[in-house]
């Protein structure tokens, strides 16, 4: 099991796959990895060397902000909308939705589960 970025990478998948449970990379940026290091888009985990390993894992540290490094960037950007007070913190400090959208009906995913109200009968 191949271990990039503080990550057990699946064996049996292909690597353009496996590279995105690493969090940070997606699609594009998986494919990009795979280009510069020159490996195959058909090549499974399992079928790579420990020098394309090492390779994969340099790239990633060169070039890329993933895993806890990322986590912690974007709480701290959160975390400054909220200290400014501006409307995107305030929603953030509400647990609401931040980017526009209704929340009449739906949000639950943001707001958690709806909370009777006491006395609302029809």
């Amino acid at each position: 099991m191949a271990r990039i970025a503080g990550v057990n990478i699946p064996t049996n998948k292909r690597v353009v796959i496996a590279l995105q449970y690493i969090h940070g990379i997606g699609s594009k940026k998986a494919e990009e990895i795979c280009e510069k290091v020159n490996i195959p888009a058909a090549r499974r985990v399992a079928e790579l060397t420990d020098a394309e390993v090492l390779q994969i894992r340099e790239a990633i540290d060169r070039d890329y902000i993933v895993e806890g490094d990322l986590r912690r960037e974007v709480a701290m950007n959160i975390k400054r909308l909220m200290d400014l007070g501006c409307y995107r913190g305030l929603r953030h400090r509400r647990q609401l939705p931040v980017r526009g959208q209704r929340t009449h009906t739906n949000a639950r995913t943001r707001k958690g589960k709806a909370k009777p109200i006491a006395g609302k009968k029809k």
